[in-house]
């Protein structure tokens, strides 16, 4: 199952620097892990915003949202989630 998934992150502004540092090492270690396991197979940054847009593949809705609440950033996301399907004109 296909999903894309916009993630907004806030992290707080009075956040201990050495904090949101370690934060955002473990976000990044884990999310290069779930692109590795084919989880996670497109990462998009969104110019000029603290955002970005990926494209998960993973079998259920369940899995998603166990992936998701994973992240070490969920509790400073607002996340959107929109199911995709194949489109009959599409070659690839």
């Amino acid at each position: 199952m296909l999903f894309l998934v916009r993630m907004d992150v806030n992290i707080p502004h009075d956040m201990p620097t050495h904090l949101a540092d370690d934060i955002k090492a473990r976000e990044k270690a884990y999310a290069q892990e779930l692109q590795h396991q084919g989880k996670w197979v497109h990462l998009y940054r969104v110019v000029g915003e603290y955002a970005n847009y990926s494209v998960f593949d993973v079998d259920s809705n369940d899995e998603l949202h166990t992936l998701l609440s994973g992240l070490p950033l969920f509790p400073y996301m607002r996340i959107k989630v929109t199911p995709l399907a194949r489109h009959p004109s599409a070659i690839a």
